[in-house]
């Protein structure tokens, strides 16, 4: 009886030792960690950073607790504020996921926007400025503009938000400050066109009056047409002067002038290098007037010279700006060109025949 009684109160006593002891909140922790896991596979140390590293701060704090805890005496020990360092990290781990969820669809919504309207700018430089004589600089800013572009949509589609991002906030930075400037040029190009208009309408009319052919040049536009009697008959395709934005200036300029001239000779082709041509009758009074007056005033250097020889000519169909300030057709339009055209026929070089606002409408 008394061996059993013995028995009975060592197993209380094991067993209120036990109730009393304090025990570590394992099963916060585990939820916690589970939480922490979770959330980086929804990539919250990415797309909610803030959050995610709040919570593992929480978890590295409960774990460091804990282990302070644990070299306490056993009776000693207070496990709570591990508990409610667990919970908060789960709590903060699962807001991260949420929040990175939230972040990561709406990023990839916000880049798809970008990406779509930065190929519209793409677009419009090409249509715009392809054929448009811009800076070196800008060009080569342009270039990388749409390299880096097209680097982001290959990394957008595999997923790779965030890096997309980075070379899409590059890239709009490049094309729109390159768009804006070259905007602003052709902009300040554009304020001849009231002029321009004058002359077009002129020409026109020439045409009309005298029932014969006239023909305007739109630089712009690449456009040689030709009137007969006021209204359109024909229009080709050119090629102008490597630096044909602005009025010729001075010889070597590589400027195809603006004005109203007239064909002064015709050449065959054993008198020309470029098939057949037609020369204008360049300088005309207006522009040795302003060549003088650019001298007076220090805009050019007395050494300059006016030049001279502008034609209309054969041998293009290259595709690119290349003569020195003449306009340049293929053999063949040049055949239909020199047929009708004769010497006084009305020639009028303008920057273009619509005004901006249609231009950049295109």
């Amino acid at each position: 009886m008394i061996i059993s009684s013995g028995v009975i109160f060592i197993f209380l006593l094991f067993y209120f030792l036990i109730i009393f002891t304090p025990q570590p909140p394992v099963r916060d922790m585990v939820y916690a960690r589970v939480a922490l896991s979770l959330a980086a596979k929804n990539k919250a140390d990415s797309y909610s950073r803030k959050q995610y590293k709040e919570a593992k701060g929480y978890y590295i704090s409960a774990l460091s607790k804990w282990q302070k805890e644990n070299k306490r005496f056993l009776y000693s020990r207070d496990y709570s504020i591990v508990a409610k360092l667990a919970k908060l990290a789960a709590k903060a781990a699962n807001q991260a996921a949420i929040s990175s969820q939230i972040s990561y669809s709406n990023l990839k919504t916000s880049l798809k926007k970008k990406i779509d309207a930065l190929n519209n700018l793409d677009s419009n430089i090409d249509e715009m400025f392809t054929s448009y004589p811009l800076t070196t600089e800008t060009r080569n800013r342009i270039s990388k503009g749409k390299m880096l572009l097209k680097e982001a949509e290959i990394i957008y589609n595999k997923g790779q938000y965030l890096e997309a991002d980075k070379k899409i906030t590059e890239s709009e930075y490049l094309l729109t400050t390159s768009y804006e400037n070259a905007s602003g040029n052709l902009k300040n190009y554009f304020r001849s066109y009231p002029e321009w208009r004058n002359w077009i309408d002129k020409t026109i009319a020439i045409s009309r009056d005298s029932g014969d052919y006239s023909i305007i040049v739109d630089k712009f536009s690449r456009k040689l047409i030709v009137y007969l009697e006021g209204t359109k008959k024909y229009e080709y395709s050119t090629e102008l002067g490597k630096n044909w934005v602005g009025d010729k200036m001075v010889k070597g300029d590589n400027a195809t002038p603006e004005g109203m001239y007239k064909i002064a000779r015709k050449f065959e082709s054993n008198k020309t290098k470029y098939y057949k041509a037609l020369l204008l009758d360049y300088p005309n009074d207006e522009d040795t007037a302003n060549f003088k007056d650019a001298i007076e005033k220090g805009i050019l250097p007395r050494s300059a010279n006016i030049g001279g020889l502008i034609e209309i000519h054969g041998n293009g169909g290259k595709g690119i700006d290349w003569t020195e300030g003449c306009i340049a057709l293929t053999d063949r339009e040049m055949d239909s060109i020199f047929r009708i055209a004769k010497v006084g026929t009305p020639v009028t070089i303008v920057g273009s025949m619509q005004d901006l606002h249609h231009v950049m409408k295109r």
